[in-house]
């Protein structure tokens, strides 16, 4: 295993910083990999809530390459989707998760928000009663150019949130990187709402790995990681958990200064 050009705490979260995006991902994999066998030696399954996202893309990839994993005893979720795409639209994270995850390991279960059911309200509710009703094990992450985690931008995140799993507005820093990052052609043809699995629930899971890597994600890595831990960064929240840890790459991590890293 690789091992990061530096490796340093901020508040509770470990920040490690690897030399590109691949060797990131490779070492990634290889963590989550020997963690999940750990697991599935001392539980019956393992659940597991998924980002999806440019940043997820060769980690995925690594991880299912290692096989060795019961994949039969592990059940999916994921942490966001917007509403009102059916589950084949190019942008879908149904589709993206389907094509890079489901049908390459044969999960137990793969627990999908319907993002273009007609009951919206509804689907919050029962996507809702799945994550009750089974603890999360890992929860992987990336980083929105706004600090968003998930669907949680600035405007409607909520460290205290009551709800787990809301229909929010998108702002439109969101929505033009969405653009940016070639999943829709122009800003009218990216959906303005979206379901959303909230904060505390991303903070209950027993362990988070969030992968961030990419020149264009260090200014919010930086204001994560020195300004104040709040709602206007939601990414913030991840300093106070010391089940997570934060994995960039010498991109992501360029406006660090020494002190910082």
């Amino acid at each position: 295993m690789t091992e990061p050009r530096k490796s340093f705490y901020v508040d509770h979260l470990l920040v490690q910083i690897y030399a590109s995006e691949g060797e990131m991902s490779k070492n990634v994999a290889k963590i989550t990999h020997q963690y999940l066998q750990n697991l599935l030696q001392t539980q019956d399954k393992v659940a597991i809530l998924l980002a999806t996202g440019n940043s997820q893309i060769q980690f995925l990839d690594a991880l299912i390459a290692l096989g060795g994993i019961d994949w039969s005893r592990i059940i999916l979720f994921h942490l966001d989707e917007y509403l009102g795409i059916t589950s084949d639209h190019p942008a879908s994270f149904r589709r993206y998760l389907r094509e890079r995850v489901e049908e390459k390991v044969s999960p137990q279960q793969f627990y999908y928000i319907a993002g273009d059911t007609l009951q919206p309200i509804a689907e919050c509710d029962r996507y809702a009663q799945l994550l009750e009703n089974q603890p999360i094990d890992l929860c992987f992450l990336g980083i929105g150019e706004n600090g968003h985690l998930a669907f949680n931008d600035p405007a409607v995140a909520d460290f205290q949130d009551p709800a787990k799993v809301k229909l929010v507005k998108l702002d439109d820093v969101n929505r033009q990187q969405q653009v940016n990052t070639g999943y829709f052609a122009n800003l009218a043809d990216v959906p303005q709402y979206a379901f959303t699995v909230t904060i505390p629930i991303i903070c209950h899971a027993k362990k988070i790995i969030c992968l961030t890597p990419a020149i264009r994600k260090a200014e919010v890595v930086k204001i994560m990681l020195t300004g104040d831990i709040t709602t206007n960064c939601p990414a913030s929240i991840l300093r106070q958990q010391p089940q997570a840890t934060l994995f960039l790459d010498v991109n992501s991590a360029s406006l660090l200064s020494e002190d910082e890293d």
